[in-house]
């Protein structure tokens, strides 16, 4: 009896619970539907995040704009002209309260007794040379780096340079004029300063007509010993009373960098006619390279005109020429704003007051030529038309005109309203045009 229970206790404790059988189909199912969540989780984290993380960067981290760059129109007064450069002795000294009159015989003496010497002239020299090293802090070189593979399959770089001077700094940039024609191709820029540091530009816009561009650079890769020095240059104005004024050429005004020189300007009334815009040209009695660039200052160290050698006649190659900085004052402000310049496609003129008297011409921007398949012709316009409004500005003269087609952007539509003669004289039209890109 007593075995048998024994017997009966042991099969007890021998049981075990059996496992339900694993359904792997339903643990694959499962499986795939949560990783299917997962993924569908994550998308749509992603998705938000990429909706919301801007908005909330702009709000916690605020993306700092640039700021606008203008340029004050300076009065012609304010030029420096060769009167200005005699000093003025009543500044120098206090002023008597009866200042005695010389009679002409007198000054004429007292003018021929006086002699100036060596130790003058260099003194006046050593004045123009400090303004000439004031104005370099602000003129540098721009080397366009073109990488090539030669016949040996070997790497190499062609460098081509030219001068640019510092025109603005919009608070993110600083902002760079320099002509770019003859390094348009290279794969890269870099700005060489003053100091002789060196960073990499690039083109924020270019001005086709010209060949003029403004280039950027990050201030925050830049040294901010670099930064202090270079200080935008003062731009002062351009006219034909500057005729038989001072100048000084900086930047490669012979060929090589640094290189600078004196003069006087010789003309200032000839005019270069591109579309849309008539630049003033202005020459020197400067000999240089003919492949010079930089800019003209005046004694004050104001640039008056960027050099440009493209225009020169055959037999005054050598002579430094450049374009007057008051005629490209407003497209370097577009340029450095960032700003497409429209293109409309017309050469032309100012109507003269003997024009408008015998011939009855009226006033405003009379045509000259217009550029086939440009917008001015796709709008109808002819040689011999002249736009008397445009939009909702009145048209006097070409230079209007000019100045009316820089506050348009390409591919806007503008409605220009001209007068064209006939038979009976002139009769008003209206016509429309689709701005291009110039």
């Amino acid at each position: 009896m007593e075995e048998h229970k024994n017997q009966n206790q042991t099969d007890f404790m021998k049981e075990t619970i059996k496992q339900r059988p694993l359904n792997r189909r339903k643990l694959v199912r499962r499986t795939l539907l949560t990783a299917s969540m997962a993924v569908i989780f994550g998308m749509v984290a992603c998705f938000t995040f990429l909706l919301l993380e801007p908005v909330i960067s702009n709000k916690l981290y605020p993306e700092e704009e640039p700021e606008m760059v203008e340029f004050i129109e300076e009065a012609e007064e304010d030029e420096i002209l060769p009167e200005d450069m005699i000093a003025d002795d009543s500044q120098m000294q206090p002023e008597p309260t009866d200042p005695p009159a010389l009679e002409d015989e007198q000054i004429a003496q007292v003018l021929s007794e006086m002699q100036l010497g060596v130790e003058d002239y260099l003194s006046q020299f050593a004045g123009i040379r400090e303004v000439a090293q004031e104005a370099r802090r602000s003129v540098v070189t721009v080397v366009g780096v073109t990488s090539d593979v030669g016949w040996l399959d070997n790497e190499y770089e062609n460098e081509g340079a030219v001068s640019g001077v510092v025109v603005a700094d919009n608070g993110i940039e600083l902002l760079i004029l320099a002509n770019v024609n003859s390094i348009k191709d290279a794969d890269s820029l870099e700005v060489v300063f003053h100091d002789g540091e060196v960073y990499q530009a690039s083109i924020m816009k270019k001005d086709n007509n010209t060949g003029l561009a403004v280039i950027s650079i990050a201030k925050t890769a830049m040294k901010g010993s670099t930064l202090e020095m270079a200080a935008a240059a003062s731009l002062g104005t351009s006219s034909t009373s500057l005729v038989g004024v001072p100048v000084i050429a900086l930047g490669r005004p012979v060929g090589t960098e640094g290189s600078l020189c004196y003069g006087n300007i010789t003309s200032a009334g000839n005019t270069i006619r591109l579309p849309d815009s008539n630049y003033r040209f202005m020459t020197t009695d400067i000999y240089g390279s003919s492949n010079a660039s930089g800019i003209l200052i005046n004694l004050r160290g104001q640039v008056v005109g960027f050099i440009d050698m493209s225009y020169n006649s055959s037999d005054l190659k050598n002579l430094i020429s450049a374009i007057g900085i008051s005629d490209i004052k407003r497209v370097v402000q577009s340029l450095s704003n960032d700003k497409d310049i429209a293109y409309f496609g017309v050469y032309g003129v100012d109507v003269t007051e003997a024009a408008n008297r015998e011939l009855k011409v009226p006033f405003g921007a009379y045509i000259t030529e217009i550029d086939m398949d440009s917008p001015a012709m796709n709008a109808g316009i002819q040689s011999g038309d002249v736009i008397v409004k445009w939009n909702d500005t009145e048209i006097h003269s070409y230079q209007d005109l000019v100045n009316a087609l820089l506050q348009e952007e390409p591919e806007k539509t503008a409605s220009v309203t001209l007068m064209r003669q006939g038979p009976e004289g002139y009769t008003e039209m209206d016509t429309v045009a689709v701005l291009g890109l110039k």
